[in-house]
């Protein structure tokens, strides 16, 4: 492997689909991208025949595991038990600095409690989080909302090293100069909200004033897909919450429409009229083309791709998983977070690098 090469470490056996889907994604990114290359952790001999179909042995080193996590194993189960998977394997790559980035379809739970343990947290941080990307109406098509999983509790501190963590994840993920933060909440009057959301509230706006980002204050669940603002923070259950019910709700919508082009032979004809405005916007709410929810305050990054994610959307992770990695992510999100003296405190960060491509802050 060249020295200019990212390495992107691959779990290919922990996804629904197999690592069929997997290798074949990988191959979608490798078409595109001369410059990347994997370790890809699993059963040889399958993985063997499927890279050799997809001719991209050249780009892959393949570390043979026995064992995989299924979607159904605890946490604390795989954490006592799962040293020889492939899912193990592939954040132990992470962390001997073999690989820049993970990338995994396999167990929620599990990859983070695997991460938790190999790959610690970053100091200072109390709770990591699941930062995901929510299409809106935004010129980029989508925001950043976090935590949507990783810890359903969250108070002021963490509220506010959420922001600190997705303001560096929008800069240095998606180019965004100076992000527009909003903190989740019932209403968007100062006065509403649990006590820790109005701390976490002056907290933030206090921050951002040596952080290089605009607080927009509380924003409700109707602005998660707004062009209002770039990061949505909140805690773990109720960003979970949230993300379930718009992924339940799509395919309500999804199916609704197909059973309403199906009623009758008018419309039928009417699917057919309309079919190039429907495919535009199939694609762009589509979320494989956003697939992947980022670990966010691990000394390491991790990508968690949808369990049932095609070699689209494997594809859109690597991809994601890449361009953190082309940034020194890692790195930045934890000299943010250090910016922090401690939760109440807001100390102002030594002078930045610039982006040498834009010419901007880049942590």
């Amino acid at each position: 492997m060249g020295s200019s090469d990212t390495v992107i470490s691959i779990d290919a056996m922990g996804g629904d689909l197999g690592p069929a889907a997997v290798v074949e994604g990988m191959a979608k990114s490798a078409e595109v991208n001369p410059n990347i290359r994997f370790i890809v952790h699993g059963d040889r001999a399958e993985l063997e025949a499927q890279i050799a179909k997809r001719r991209i042995a050249d780009r892959c080193e393949i570390r043979h595991t026995e064992d995989v996590v299924t979607m159904h194993e605890k946490p604390s189960h795989v954490m006592r038990h799962g040293k020889g998977t492939s899912m193990w394997s592939a954040i132990d790559a992470v962390r001997a600095g073999e690989a820049t980035v993970c990338v995994s379809c396999g167990n929620t739970g599990a990859l983070m409690a695997v991460s938790m343990i190999r790959l610690r947290k970053v100091p200072g941080v109390n709770r990591p989080a699941i930062a995901c990307l929510w299409p809106s109406r935004n010129p980029s098509g989508f925001n950043v909302m976090l935590d949507v999983g990783a810890d359903i509790r969250a108070d002021q501190d963490d509220l506010l090293q959420y922001a600190l963590m997705g303001l560096s994840y929008a800069r240095n993920g998606f180019g965004i100069a100076r992000p527009r933060i909003g903190l989740l909440n019932v209403g968007t009057e100062e006065h509403k909200g649990r006590a820790e959301l109005k701390v976490a509230n002056e907290m933030i706006e206090a921050a951002a004033e040596f952080n290089d980002f605009d607080y927009v204050g509380f924003v409700e669940g109707g602005d998660i897909p707004s062009d209002r603002v770039d990061v949505i923070v909140t805690d773990g259950f109720t960003g979970n919450v949230a993300l379930k019910t718009a992924e339940g709700t799509a395919n309500l919508i999804s199916e609704g429409l197909r059973e309403a082009f199906k009623f009758s032979p008018l419309s039928r004809i009417a699917a057919l009229l309309a079919y190039t405005s429907l495919q535009r916007l199939k694609k762009r709410i589509d979320p494989r083309q956003v697939n992947g929810g980022v670990f966010l305050g691990l000394n390491g990054t991790v990508v968690k791709s949808h369990g049932a994610a095609d070699a689209t959307g494997v594809s859109a992770a690597i991809k994601l998983a890449f361009q953190l990695a082309q940034t020194g992510f890692s790195e930045k999100l934890a000299a943010r977070v250090a910016s922090a003296t401690d939760a109440g405190q807001i100390a102002k960060p030594a002078k930045e690098t610039p982006d040498a491509e834009k010419g901007k802050s880049s942590t």
